[in-house]
């Protein structure tokens, strides 16, 4: 799976100087859409999410986008992803903290396409291991984490564990930055440019684990 992030500007600068880029998937951090009304995009005021699915129309791929949705008020961090010239859905992030300015959404969601089962994890998501937990037991081929700005190690520290303990391989397009960790654990790509591309090798690796549990208990028959 080839995979180009865009870790600085828009889809239009985008779609102006790097259209050409070959990539299954393109992503984008939050700059890339910004704010998206609701409302506005159905009466036609605004047509963002026009923007990113003609642009997958155009690369024939898969684009990713972050951006802040407000619907009646209520402000949330998304991802919209769009495939071919189809809006496949939008993602929100599902945990907020400490009452933050951000209202939480509902649902963890992977994307089905030709690229390949895409998880999406929402920003500070990220912080949450069952998310990626609940990538890797639903089947995703990678998870794709849109992040805003990171910190200076914290979140490849936890893309790095998190693909160790979870099998999946973790992508993050940033702003200012991208990387990715292999399920070994390793760091295995890193980028301040953009765009910049990243050939991901589809891993997928299996073990039974077994543990003694406390409970469960069900009764003898007597029988």
């Amino acid at each position: 799976m080839r995979i180009c992030f865009v870790s600085d500007g828009d889809l239009n600068d985008y779609a102006e100087n790097y259209s050409n880029t070959s990539a299954d998937v393109v992503c984008f951090s939050f700059q890339a859409l910004g704010q998206v009304n609701y409302e506005r995009e159905l009466r036609g005021e605004t047509n963002l999410f026009e923007d990113a699915a003609l642009l997958s129309k155009e690369g024939k791929n898969v684009v990713v986008c972050g951006c802040y949705t407000d619907a009646r008020g209520v402000r949330r961090k998304s991802v919209v992803v769009a495939e071919r010239g189809r809006i496949l859905g939008v993602s929100d992030m599902v945990n907020r903290i400490d009452g933050g300015e951000y209202r939480c959404g509902a649902g963890i969601k992977i994307f089905d396409t030709k690229a390949g089962k895409l998880g999406v994890v929402v920003a500070e998501d990220l912080y949450f291991p069952q998310v990626l937990q609940t990538l890797s037991v639903c089947g995703a081929d990678v998870a794709l984490c849109i992040f805003e700005e990171p910190n200076e190690t914290l979140e490849q520290t936890l893309i790095r564990a998190g693909a160790y303990f979870y099998g999946l391989p973790v992508c993050m397009c940033a702003r200012g930055y991208a990387q990715a960790a292999d399920i070994a654990g390793k760091l295995c790509f890193a980028s301040p440019d953009s765009p910049c591309v990243y050939e991901m090798e589809r891993e997928q690796e299996f073990h039974l684990v077994e543990t003694r549990h406390r409970g469960f208990y069900k009764k003898k028959s007597e029988f």
